[in-house]
């Protein structure tokens, strides 16, 4: 059921981002479910109090770019728990999946561990590396679709969910003021900002092709203008169209289309390649995620900076949405207690309102706001014009994923190795190997 979420999942977001009314969301934590010394249901962390053993966890990630914000956020937490110490570690994120599972299969596994949304996180739960979390205090807060991106085929919560992000396209206002330019309201008035800047020997885009999840997340902003937001997505859930159809081609060729506004040798650059190029200002555009603004405005504080939804063939604008990653217990944890504790914490409103501070990001949990307008931004048209992450929500399966297949065909296509027809039917076959509404 959980592939079949769309329309209950867009309407969890909206009500999230209602709520906020600028910013909000929901986060979960919870106890072991059994109720045994793995966990425990009422007060979880008995070293946290006076005389205790100290006991120090070990926390991965895969945000890098996060370590001195979320010092600040373990302080607070240690300051309330002394007996508890988080040793906070981040791992590049294209590395982070391949160390974490050879740790959990090891068995040297960290304490605290950082879960890919969805399908990803969810396997290591199928596997036996996750603690239930159904009985912790907070993880009733959230909505069941929300707490989808980590609930396992069980019907198990195995992580706290840390916050709702959207995708977009970020631009530079003083670069479209001085070349006369605002924000695109069509697909054509888009190429045409491109060319623009492009005659005027700015780089439209700062956009790299070396690393593949930049690609799908780049065709997760595209796509849903040319399928008009959530019209086609349910008839791919509902099996009544596939990844051939003619919207679908459509998008593919359209990501092809931009590649003359992409700059030089743009098939060998990274995230920090691209993102240097837009803050040091040598670019007009930047297809990202909400969980860059933070990283942005760091960088250059004077950047000045804004983003636009994607514009729609009907007219309108739509914004690509999910539930970010959540946080989970390693159910091999020596401290499981004192993990579960920390996990508390995360589900806490106290954490939300840290979080979304320190990151300029839509906490998870529901009643938290932030003064950053273009969080607030972010939060509004999530709740107006919103779509799901296609290929993060629903096709991060199979194996390779079929979201691996489309960024391996898109990088075969900017290679001048594959046609965008050539890309859909790679893509069509991966889905059609697991998905079962192509199975009918």
């Amino acid at each position: 059921m959980r592939r079949y979420r769309s329309r209950a999942f867009v309407s969890a977001m909206l009500t999230a981002m209602l709520v906020l009314a600028g910013c909000s969301g929901g986060t979960n934590s919870s106890p072991a479910g059994d109720g045994q010394s793995g966990g425990q249901t009422g007060n979880p962390g008995s070293s946290a109090g006076g005389g205790a053993e100290q006991v120090t966890l070990s926390m991965h990630s895969w945000r890098v770019e996060d370590a001195e914000g979320y010092k600040k956020i373990i302080q607070a937490f240690e300051a309330e728990n002394p007996g508890i110490k988080i040793d906070f570690k981040p791992f590049k994120a294209t590395e982070y999946n391949t160390i974490l599972n050879t740790a959990l299969q090891s068995d040297s596994g960290p304490d605290i561990l950082q879960l890919r949304p969805y399908a990803p996180g969810i396997s290591l739960a199928e596997a036996g590396h996750l603690e239930p979390l159904d009985q912790l205090p907070g993880i009733e807060n959230f909505s069941k679709d929300v707490l989808a991106a980590s609930t396992g085929k069980d019907g198990k919560v195995y992580g706290v969910p840390l916050s709702l992000n959207s995708t977009q396209i970020y631009y530079n206002k003083k670069l479209f003021e001085q070349n006369g330019l605002s924000e695109p309201k069509s697909w054509d008035e888009l190429i045409n900002t491109a060319k623009t800047l492009k005659d005027k020997g700015v780089v439209p885009f700062a956009f790299g092709a070396k690393e593949g999840w930049l690609l799908s997340l780049s065709h997760g902003v595209i796509a849903p203008g040319t399928y008009n937001g959530n019209a086609f997505v349910g008839k791919i859930l509902n099996g009544e169209a596939d990844f051939t159809s003619p919207e679908f081609v459509k998008s593919i060729q359209r990501m092809q289309e931009l590649v003359p506004y992409f700059p030089e040798n743009f098939v060998g650059l990274d995230l920090n390649d691209t993102r240097t190029m837009f803050f040091t200002e040598k670019a007009a555009m930047f297809i990202n995620g909400s969980f860059e603004l933070e990283g942005l405005q760091k960088m250059n504080p004077d950047l000045p900076l804004d983003f636009f939804p994607m514009p729609t063939d009907d007219g309108k604008t739509v914004l690509t949405t999910w539930v970010d990653g959540s946080y989970a217990v390693n159910a091999k944890s020596k401290h499981k207690a004192e993990a579960l504790k920390f996990l508390e914490f995360m589900a806490s409103k106290k954490f939300g309102e840290l979080f979304a501070n320190e990151f300029k990001r839509i906490s998870a949990i529901p009643g938290v706001t932030t003064s950053d307008p273009l969080v607030n931004k972010m939060a509004e048209l999530s709740a107006s014009s919103s779509t799901p992450y296609l290929m993060v929500v629903h096709f991060a399966e199979g194996n390779p994923t079929t979201k691996q297949t489309l960024e391996n065909a898109l990088q075969g296509m900017y290679l001048n190795k594959l046609t965008p027809e050539q890309v859909s039917q790679e893509v069509q076959k991966s889905a059609a190997s697991w998905f079962p509404a192509f199975k009918k």
